[in-house]
């Protein structure tokens, strides 16, 4: 007795050759056909993933080289500064008797400075005791074809006279250490740089100390990360109030208000503006008088009782 199914084959097949249908040779070299192209594909499929995969790993590499390049020229540029830093600090020679004992080692912390309340008047007292970063406001306004510049950190005025139009730039720069350091400064010169330069001076003359903590009702983390308590700044019409807030929230400020929060060390903040906005160095100003306010000095205090 054959096999059931083996009869079914053999019947399909005889079936399929009356009909005119491939034999079981010619169906058997199909196959093999069929078989070596799809291992062709399965082939060609594996060289394009690894393919694939290898231009992947070359972009990967490329991007970690150029963050690795980056993170080479910045340490160069601090290395740099540092550099310059230390050779205008030993070059210095103080005039003031606060700025003798700053060089001579007395002096150690900036604090005792400015909790005693005494005035500086060399920017190298500043610089010999804290790592200051420095920041540009954008004050001014590039000529655009519509109206419409872009913005940069000089603002230029013209005086008319009879010898012409003589220009004037004037500049607003930030200084601060990013714990609790910040000072702000304006210059004004017939050129851009010496601008730049008065304005880092004045800035760094001015600097303040000011007062974080962790006050927001919804954080209890007790890190120095916002303000103690609401505050509120004035300069002509403009006015900020900055508001306590939890971890995470960010800088809920203003473009050129960041600048000034950031080098201060506020990493969290709400905050309201009243006013005309657009006079830039009141609305900083105004920023700056409610820092101040974090911590205010001994004379200021007396003055208030």
């Amino acid at each position: 007795m054959k096999n059931p199914k083996k009869q079914e084959f053999e019947d399909l097949k005889k079936t399929a050759e009356a009909h005119g249908t491939l034999s079981e040779e010619a169906s058997e070299k199909a196959a093999e056909k069929g078989n070596k192209i799809t291992e062709e594909l399965l082939v060609e499929e594996t060289e394009k993933e690894i393919e694939k995969e290898g231009a992947e790993r070359e972009k990967e590499i490329e991007i970690i080289e150029k963050a690795e390049i980056e993170n080479d020229k910045e340490r160069e540029k601090k290395l740099i500064a540092e550099k310059k830093r230390g050779e205008t600090i030993s070059a210095w020679n103080p005039k003031t008797k606060l700025g003798a004992d700053v060089k001579d080692g007395k002096i150690k912390n900036i604090d005792e400075i400015l909790d005693a309340n005494k005035k500086i008047l060399e920017e190298q007292i500043v610089d010999s005791l804290l790592n200051l970063k420095i920041d540009l406001i954008l004050i001014g306004q590039a000529k655009g074809k519509f109206g419409g510049g872009k913005r940069r950190a000089w603002r230029q005025t013209q005086k008319k006279t009879q010898e012409g139009n003589i220009p004037t730039f004037s500049s607003m720069a930030i200084v601060g250490d990013e714990n609790g350091h910040i000072g702000i400064g304006t210059g004004k010169a017939k050129e851009t740089l010496p601008a730049r330069d008065k304005a880092i001076r004045k800035a760094k003359l001015n600097i303040i100390k000011i007062k974080r903590g962790c006050s927001s009702f919804d954080c209890s983390c007790s890190e120095p990360h916002t303000v103690p308590f609401k505050v509120m700044g004035k300069e002509g019409s403009s006015r900020v109030i900055l508001i306590p807030a939890p971890q995470g929230t960010g800088l809920v400020a203003g473009g050129e208000l960041k600048k000034i929060l950031k080098l201060a060390g506020i990493k969290d903040i709400y905050s309201k503006t009243f006013g005309k906005r657009r006079t830039t160095f009141n609305f900083i100003k105004a920023c700056f008088d409610a820092l101040k306010k974090t911590h205010p000095s001994v004379a200021e205090l007396k003055k208030q009782v």
